[in-house]
């Protein structure tokens, strides 16, 4: 911290307008936020959006909490977060069952029952082990050591071929046999007609919104939107005793070791003339040829209907694309394959050695987090600092 000197040359130390900056009014952020001014703490929040909320981010079109960055459904089993979130939102009873589409034909994920017997006719979960077993027999799998091998272990090759090769090589633009096996650990299988794909003790949408939840949290703190954190790093800097970035840790050190990867999403959203055009909220498309992954039909995640429970006569649909990031594109989620990890452990250690800044968040951490995890670690960061 730099010094300075009073006429009569003594040093005195700057006070300093606030005692933390946080850079990105995401999940991370206002976490961090809204316990940092619990504990009397001054904050200021920017973001170079223009709205707070981050990928999180709800904004409403024709009365529908359109999911402006993708499906976020919240989840968790963790007890401390849920009770600490539902401060700021009433949660609705939304249950994520999304439908797979392959070349017009329907199936059900979570890889369930229904699934099993729309692709074998198998009607009894011992029929359905004994198809998934001898697939897996025939491939020859004992120890998986990629995506493509741990998917045919989980579910045989039928399923692979159809419902997850296509779908995924599309998600992380990769050959399912260069992606690392954890990717595809947390698919539900089950051999039960359980249609929720999330077993999650607790989950489901906030009521009005994410946006709206996300303002319920930072209060009164004082938030500058459409602020460029890098373009004005040195007065920022100068405003607050600590930094909380929330931002891409390679970003921050201006790639100088080299670019982390990243996947990025795009959406061609559009309003429709009619109540209802896929009849669910998420629809995946899992072949290969079709060009966007899937259909979000937003107005579903809340049943179809406004914030004064009324029937929505139009419907707003988003098609997800998803690419390589490049510079100048929105970051999403990290790629976390060994390559990535190690050029990420190498920033680690330079963000180590910042005095006075915390680095949080998905693209802080280059961390694959879910929102609860994202809560969970910004908690976890207060609970040490404040």
């Amino acid at each position: 911290m730099r010094k300075y000197y009073s006429k009569t040359g003594r040093k005195q130390k700057q006070m300093k307008q606030y005692d933390y900056l946080i850079v990105g009014a995401g999940l991370y952020g206002a976490v961090f936020a809204q316990q940092a001014v619990k504990k009397g703490k001054k904050v200021l929040v920017i973001d170079k959006r223009p709205n707070i909320a981050g990928n999180v981010y709800t904004e409403d079109i024709e009365k529908i909490h359109v999911h402006k960055y993708g499906a976020h459904i919240f989840h968790t089993n963790n007890k401390k977060v849920w009770n600490y979130i539902t401060q700021f939102a009433e949660f609705n009873r939304f249950t994520n069952s999304p439908v797979a589409n392959y070349k017009g034909e329907l199936y059900s994920l979570p890889f369930n029952m229904y699934t099993f017997n729309k692709m074998w006719g198998v009607i009894t979960p011992e029929e359905a082990q004994a198809k998934i077993e001898e697939q897996k027999k025939e491939a020859g799998i004992i120890e998986p050591k990629n995506l493509e091998e741990q998917a045919i272990s989980l579910v045989g090759t039928d399923i692979y071929e159809k419902l997850i090769k296509g779908y995924t090589q599309k998600q992380w633009g990769r050959p399912c046999s260069e992606l690392p096996s954890f990717i595809i650990k947390r698919l539900p299988v089950r051999f039960t007609f359980d249609n929720n794909y999330f077993n999650a003790l607790y989950q489901g949408i906030p009521v009005g919104g994410y946006t709206k939840m996300v303002a319920n949290m930072l209060g009164d703190v004082e938030v500058r939107l459409k602020t460029d954190y890098f373009e004005h790093k040195e007065e920022l800097d100068q405003l607050a005793e600590k930094v909380v970035y929330t931002g891409a840790v390679d970003a921050y050190f201006d790639y100088k070791l080299g670019e982390l990867e990243y996947r990025s999403v795009r959406f061609e959203t559009e309003v429709l003339d009619k109540p209802n055009f896929q009849g669910n909220a998420a629809v995946n498309y899992t072949d290969a040829e079709t060009p966007w992954t899937r259909i979000i039909e937003h107005k579903w995640f809340e049943f179809g209907k406004d914030d004064e429970g009324n029937d929505i006569p139009k419907t707003v649909i988003s098609r997800e694309y998803s690419s390589e990031w490049k510079p100048g594109d929105e970051p999403y989620y990290p790629v976390n394959d060994e390559k990535n990890g190690k050029l990420y452990e190498e920033y680690k250690k330079l963000a180590e050695q910042e005095e006075n800044v915390i680095f949080g968040g998905r693209l802080g951490e280059y961390k694959y987090y879910d929102m609860d995890a994202v809560i969970a670690a910004a908690l976890e960061m207060c609970e040490k600092e404040l």
